[in-house]
């Protein structure tokens, strides 16, 4: 497979949100606003790209009966990194995320790719396979974010888009407004894929 093949998949093909439906509980539960959502993100794709490479790295040298508490540790490493850094310089949003951020260590995502890629590739296409699905996740991340902001709040990063006389649909900054949203979203994403097959 190609090296661009490997870093595109996560965007859309293989999104672990939109087409693999895994991450879900950080996905529903940070998604408030964009920021929230572009926060978490980020710090998944740091602990995905950092733990692919290590895990790529040791996979030679890692008896196949321990391999999954070796990983464990590996991804739990760079999540207190993310965490610690979180809460030294970016004290509000670290607030603002709460548990989820530990949580990333347990975040099926990670894991997922650590045993089904990272321990069978090179460490060149681990790192791809990394930037990509972190990619993919943070943008599945901040639309639904966006989506929830603006219809929520009438604004997008904190800046009012929409007129004064717009009434926020208060539920959707909410929890349920997070499940109408993603569901509506994957709606939208079947249909696509049901309309292109209709023209195959």
């Amino acid at each position: 497979m190609s090296a661009w093949k490997e870093f595109s998949k996560g965007f859309y093909k293989q999104n672990p949100v939109f087409k693999q439906a895994l991450g879900l509980c950080p996905t529903l539960a940070v998604t408030s606003s964009v920021e929230n959502g572009l926060g978490m993100g980020l710090a998944a794709t740091f602990v995905l790209i950092c733990s692919n490479v290590l895990i790529s790295l040791i996979r030679k040298g890692v008896p196949n009966k321990i391999r999954i508490p070796v990983y464990i540790v590996v991804i739990a490493t760079f999540v207190t990194l993310v965490d610690l850094a979180m809460a030294g310089f970016m004290p509000d949003l670290h607030k603002s995320l709460g548990i989820f951020v530990p949580l990333i260590v347990v975040n099926c995502i990670i894991l997922g790719r650590a045993e089904a890629f990272a321990g069978k590739n090179n460490v060149g296409l681990s790192l791809l396979d990394g930037l990509g699905m972190g990619f993919g996740f943070t943008a599945a991340l901040c639309l639904l974010g966006a989506i929830r902001e603006v219809m929520g709040n009438g604004s997008l990063m904190g800046f009012p888009v929409l007129s004064a006389s717009f009434e926020p649909v208060l539920i959707m900054i909410l929890p349920p407004g997070a499940f109408l949203t993603i569901g509506f979203v994957l709606g939208f994403f079947n249909w696509l894929e049901n309309r292109k097959d209709a023209k195959r």
